[in-house]
């Protein structure tokens, strides 16, 4: 089979690697019919990053189901499934308290698109192996567009599960997003107008993606540079900067007793401005989505039509152009598609 191979910073190939087969009597075979670029591939394909090279890409796609190993199997082969960026069993402790995505029975953070806790492939391979597919796979309604679902698996998951829980406590609440990366904070806009927040701010420092969350329903701050704080009483902020001054002006911004929620991947370690927050008491959330618990819900919402990632979707370009759109990435977030 083929599959999209990182071989280092800005280094992105198709090679022909061995296809996978059914090892355990859980697995499906799945095949992506629809995959999308997390933001954080955009940084895997052109720069350094803590996973050893060479790793098959993609963590988001929809895929339709080539073979089962489980006879008793809820699924069946030829569904359209929402695959989870995370490889877990869906029976351990971790995976009971709906935390997937640290999974006690694989290494940590196991998952398609990395090598951080071993080689399980790619969502832009032509053929993966999805063991414990009856707790990990999540069937795709059948009036869902693939490419809206396809991140699902990730972005669109994370920005869900970001707002939820203080909505679902507290309707109406005020949410602050800090942008920066090119999905991932508008995802959050739109998830928290979706939820029924009271108010939703987008603070970021690049024209055109204020322009969107402007259009999502958001009012906006453009500003030359990430401030150390943003005026007003935020509930909720979210931080998907993915950069340092994002980060303090996410944590400095949440009002007293509020909450912080993390969304951004830091390679390194990001300065926590301790005495700043020591009298502001606030909840900080950090940690990977745990997609597959809130994939239903989120489908929901998509099949509801209260949910649109369109807006901030590109494409849909085909597989075979992944290489050179990937090098060079369009604003938003890169959909391929497979016939």
């Amino acid at each position: 089979m083929r599959s999209l191979v990182v071989t280092g910073p800005r280094g992105l190939e198709w090679q022909d690697r061995p296809a996978p087969g059914l090892s355990a009597s859980g697995d499906a075979l799945v095949r992506p019919i629809a995959s999308s670029a997390c933001d954080l591939d955009r940084r895997l394909v052109v720069s350094p990053a803590p996973f050893e090279a060479p790793f098959a890409l993609g963590h988001e796609a929809v895929g339709e189901i080539v073979d089962l190993a489980d006879d008793d199997s809820p699924l069946r082969i030829g569904q359209r499934v929402v695959i989870p960026w995370h490889i877990s069993c869906g029976t351990c402790g971790n995976c009971r308290r709906d935390l997937p995505g640290a999974c006690a029975s694989v290494p940590r953070l196991a998952s398609y698109g990395t090598s951080a806790g071993g080689l399980w492939g790619g969502l832009f391979d032509e053929l993966v192996r999805v063991p414990w597919a009856r707790y990990a796979l999540t069937p795709l309604p059948p009036a869902v567009d693939p490419v809206l679902a396809a991140s699902a698996s990730d972005n669109l998951a994370d920005a869900f599960q970001a707002v939820r829980p203080t909505l679902d406590a507290q309707p109406g609440a005020a949410v602050l997003v800090v942008g920066g990366t090119a999905s991932l904070g508008l995802l959050t806009v739109l998830s928290a107008v979706a939820l029924g927040a009271g108010s939703v701010t987008y603070l970021d420092v690049d024209e055109s993606r204020c322009a969107k969350a402007a259009a999502a329903g958001a009012t906006v701050t453009l500003a030359a540079e990430y401030p150390d704080r943003l005026d007003g009483a935020f509930d909720l902020v979210v931080d998907a900067s993915a950069a340092s001054a994002g980060f303090r002006c996410a944590l400095l911004s949440t009002r007293p007793g509020g909450t912080c929620v993390i969304r951004s991947v830091y390679f390194g370690e990001p300065r926590l401005p301790y005495f700043s927050l020591y009298g502001t008491g606030i909840t900080l959330v950090v940690g990977p989505p745990h997609a597959s618990p809130h994939v239903p819900d989120v489908l929901k919402l998509l099949d509801s039509g209260t949910l649109d990632p369109s807006p901030i979707l590109t494409g849909p370009f085909g597989y075979e152009d992944a290489v050179e759109v990937l090098l060079d990435p369009p604003p938003g977030k890169p959909v391929f598609t497979r016939s």
